[in-house]
């Protein structure tokens, strides 16, 4: 995994998730580098990805599904779901709390909490560190 322990910004896809704690974008080889950058590297899935690609969000101008006339969306709450079950983090909390705090303190607390003790990022799908592999325990 890598060991770049830097989430910023770029790293928040519209739905919510933060790719910067994805072990696609964690991994060494082909990289990821997260929903609203480039698709090379991305995993198939991610490259037709319904909410990135959503004819709605795209048509409000809107960055993130919160500002979507049909917010939250059938596949935004069987994601959010998904994620609360297997991974224990909500996209839709991500979400509130950007609409809430905004971006900048989003992505430091978001820092905050995914940061290992030695520095690593701590992957969401794995829930291991990118560095010391030390099991995830939520701060």
């Amino acid at each position: 995994m890598d060991t770049n322990n830097n989430i910023d910004k770029s790293l928040i896809a519209p739905c919510g998730m933060n790719c910067g704690i994805c072990m696609a974008h964690l991994r060494v080889r082909k990289k990821c580098y997260g929903c609203n950058n480039d698709d090379k590297d991305k995993p198939f899935h991610c490259t037709k990805c319904t909410i990135k690609f959503c004819e709605v969000k795209h048509q409000s101008n809107s960055i993130f599904c919160h500002d979507c006339p049909t917010y939250p969306c059938k596949r935004l709450k069987q994601l959010d779901k998904r994620y609360r079950t297997k991974y224990k983090m909500s996209m839709i909390e991500n979400l509130a709390k950007i609409k809430l705090e905004g971006l900048d303190k989003f992505v430091q607390s978001e820092n905050e909490k995914w940061t290992c003790d030695c520095g690593g990022i701590i992957c969401v799908h794995r829930g291991i560190c990118s560095i010391c592999a030390k099991e995830w325990i939520e701060k």
